[in-house]
């Protein structure tokens, strides 16, 4: 089951039981979350190796500090982007480059994409990796965050660390870029 299909009230009972070391709570937690985290960070750095890295590091940096996280304004599933987010950004300063080498897997299913997804999607997977490699790694995350994985500005807001006028901002800069490049290609 999807994350995004579990309930609150399901997610903060496994967190709750994660928090006090039930190792069954963090198993589903971890199979809950895996294949949206893995995906975020395939897309964020390009290549299959660094993503599994960097997705285990995720989930070990969850088991570290699980007993810290509390309940504010940002859902559980956004604490873990952040961690995620957050590794995949100490990996581009180590690496200062962003080149993917192969293609970036679906994301798990949503049941109906968004007019913006659906405009993406008719572009191509592989040729919209190529336009957006003109954009801020900023801008990247944004659309990633928001047309891939469909989270709201708040959560995008919440993972990258920023206000959401912030996030609109960086979205509309980076759509209109794109429109640019679109235009000036056809």
């Amino acid at each position: 089951m999807a994350a995004s299909t579990e309930s609150t009230a399901e997610i903060r009972d496994l967190v709750a039981r994660a928090q006090a070391g039930d190792r069954e709570a963090l198993e589903e937690l971890y199979l809950l979350h895996f294949d949206r985290i893995y995906s975020y960070l395939h897309m964020s750095v390009g290549n299959r190796h660094d993503a599994e890295d960097l997705t285990t590091q995720t989930f070990l940096k969850m088991l570290e500090s699980i007993k810290r996280f509390r309940w504010q304004s940002a859902p559980f599933a956004a604490w873990l982007f952040r961690i995620a987010h957050n590794l995949a950004m100490d990996h581009f300063r180590a690496s200062r480059r962003w080149q993917p080498e192969e293609e970036v897997p679906e994301p798990p299913g949503e049941s109906e994409p968004s007019a913006e997804l659906a405009a993406f999607q008719s572009i191509g997977r592989q040729s919209m990796l190529e336009l957006i490699e003109n954009l801020s790694q900023e801008q990247k995350q944004v659309l990633t965050l928001k047309f891939v994985f469909n989270l709201p500005n708040g959560e995008v807001a919440t993972i990258l660390g920023k206000t959401e006028g912030a996030i609109k901002s960086l979205q509309h800069r980076a759509l209109v870029s794109l429109q640019k490049q679109i235009s000036k290609d056809n």
